[in-house]
């Protein structure tokens, strides 16, 4: 299988629903309306997903939830053959903000992150994400705990949430704040908010790295601006389909930023919410605009040199990439 590089990956959303059910049958949590009769996951726009988002989460209340997540979002990714990935990880949901028990849930998926890389051959990092519709205090408190905590493990700082909320500009202290950390740069925009939410994420929070970004193909001088930058994109097709901001893979326009010379990636969002997997992605952007294995290989070098680690781990996960192409 095809090795591959994530940037762009929700551990909470990744959550598998019947993980979550089993949590909230132990915890005597009463979340049933979060799910079809399928047993997945039931919304019916963003903003819904949004809520049944946030209701899953209140099944995770202790770091050995969260170890035990992390186990079993990184077996997943490893089927599809991710061998390295980043997670957006929300000390919100994990002790509250509070720096000391944000260190507690760290550190338990810190462990099992290691037991996932010798388990499943994966290496994972983590972007301590603030949560837009929680508004900037709350963010600052985030990037205190992101701040707190940077190393070999936390190497990066991001805005998720709705981008209705707020302006990039609101965020800009806690941006300040996670740079001076030593923390490398990412925030959501350009899914909900559209090409001047990407112009206002690069200007205002000097991000190296647009999670989504796919509407700025709206002003095609923000592409080229893009392109020639340098800014790479965090690109979710599957999710963007499933949320009905593009109607097919092949309306998507990953196809189109990648012959105009805009570094893409590829990436899953909330994989279990959009039914989708990294093998499934590669799968549908395959058929939708035939492109081969020396096309995806591209993709996942433009990857690793995007992501958020250190350079030995680069080169590591270099070697993995090169002995598959040979």
């Amino acid at each position: 299988m095809t090795p591959k590089v994530e940037l762009h990956l929700h551990l909470e959303g990744a959550a598998p629903p019947a993980f979550i059910r089993s949590l909230a049958k132990q915890k005597k949590l009463d979340i049933a309306g979060i799910f079809n009769e399928d047993g997945s996951y039931r919304f019916a726009d963003f903003w819904d997903f949004i809520k049944v988002y946030e209701a899953a989460v209140t099944t995770l209340q202790r770091p050995e939830d969260f170890h035990a997540l992390t186990l079993a979002v990184l077996e997943e990714s490893a089927k599809s053959g991710v061998i390295y990935t980043e997670c957006f990880l929300a000390p919100d949901f994990c002790g509250n903000r509070d720096v000391s028990a944000w260190k507690e849930y760290l550190h338990a998926i810190e462990e099992a992150a290691a037991k996932a890389q010798t388990d499943f051959g994966i290496t994972m990092r983590g972007i301590v994400t603030c949560v837009r519709h929680f508004g900037p205090d709350k963010a600052r408190q985030t990037a205190r705990c992101a701040a707190e905590t940077a190393g070999q493990f936390v190497t990066g700082f991001g805005l998720a949430g709705d981008e209705k909320i707020c302006k990039p500009k609101d965020f800009a202290w806690s941006f300040d704040m996670a740079r001076e950390a030593g923390l490398r740069l990412t925030a959501h925009a350009g899914e909900w908010g559209g090409p001047q939410s990407v112009r206002d994420a690069i200007k205002d929070l000097r991000v190296e790295r647009i999670g989504h970004g796919a509407r700025a193909i709206e002003d095609m001088a923000l592409v080229e601006e893009i392109a020639e930058t340098g800014i790479v994109l965090e690109l979710c097709p599957g999710s963007n389909v499933a949320l009905g901001i593009f109607p097919t893979f092949r309306k998507h326009p990953i196809g189109e930023m990648y012959n105009r010379g805009v570094k893409v990636t590829i990436s899953t969002d909330d994989p279990p919410f959009f039914h989708t997997t990294m093998a499934q992605e590669y799968e549908m952007l395959h058929q939708a605009f035939d492109w081969d294995e020396g096309v995806f290989a591209k993709i996942a070098r433009t990857s690793l040199d995007a992501a958020f680690c250190d350079a030995d781990t680069k080169a590591r996960i270099l070697k993995m990439l090169e002995a598959a192409d040979a």
